[in-house]
């Protein structure tokens, strides 16, 4: 495609996309978490194939955005961390949805 062809000059709507998300890990996150009502972090950790060392400052990264909430709790003397999905993060997603969609259809024409 040449850069004067429809939908080149529509380049500018990706960095409009939410980052936060956007990162391959945090996506894998986001879209685990879309679909169960919570999760505990062993759980996530299966799903998503990450190790605790990168789950853990990725979720993290996701509460700040307020994205998801965690939840320590014992039962039975044995530490869990449930992680929810929150409703800002729920409409983060489906923004986030609808923006790679808008930008994919603008570049390709469609």
């Amino acid at each position: 495609m040449a850069p004067d062809e429809p939908g080149m000059d529509n380049l500018h709507l990706i960095e409009e996309i939410d980052r936060t998300i956007h990162a391959p890990t945090r996506l894998k996150i986001m879209a685990c978490l879309a679909v169960v009502e919570s999760a505990d972090f062993t759980f996530l950790m299966r799903q998503t194939g990450l190790t605790r060392g990168n789950l853990s400052p990725n979720l993290r990264r996701l509460e700040e955005a307020k994205y998801v909430s965690i939840q320590k709790e014992f039962v039975d003397r044995i530490p869990r961390t449930l992680v929810h999905l929150t409703s800002e993060g729920r409409a983060a997603l489906e923004t986030y949805r609808g923006s790679m969609q808008s930008v994919l259809n603008e570049l390709l024409g469609k």
